[in-house]
């Protein structure tokens, strides 16, 4: 998976590598890192809605499923590691949209991970997939000013 610059991504959240994440090394369970990608991702929705003010997103039966979760390690973290997740929507289809994430460690700046993911728009009651509003492709695109419009 290919590592993008830093600046690139407009969201992030810190995150700090606690005792009950690692092993008896000290170091980050790999699948740790699929939690912290989580928490950037809810963070991120949540923090498009409140400034967007969008109404369609995860209110009224309207919610987001995992399709695809993967993550490519670099360098490990160890305990009490501060990291920066750095999270951006990579690109938007009809109902669904792709993540990219990057894991920075605080105290020497490198990339330590890179994630990317496929969450589905969908009903709650149909469990069926259900379109993506179209102020959600205008908030991400004004977000991002990257993004690919695949619909």
């Amino acid at each position: 998976m290919e590592i993008m610059e830093k600046e690139k991504f407009n969201h992030s959240i810190l995150e700090t590598v606690k005792f009950h994440e690692v092993d008896m090394l000290s170091v980050c369970n790999n699948a740790v890192y699929f939690n912290y990608f989580e928490d950037g991702r809810i963070k991120y929705m949540q923090d498009l809605k409140k400034r967007y003010k969008l109404r369609e997103i995860l209110e009224n039966g309207s919610f987001f499923i995992m399709a695809r979760n993967e993550c490519d390690y670099i360098e490990p973290a160890f305990l009490d590691d501060e990291l920066k997740i750095h999270t951006r929507v990579e690109f938007i289809k009809n109902s669904s949209f792709g993540f990219r994430q990057l894991v920075e460690k605080i105290s020497t700046g490198k990339i330590i991970a890179v994630g990317a993911g496929v969450v589905v728009h969908i009903n709650t009651r149909t469990n069926k997939s259900v379109p993506l509003p179209s102020e959600f492709y205008d908030a991400v695109s004004d977000l991002e000013k990257e993004v690919e419009i695949l619909k």
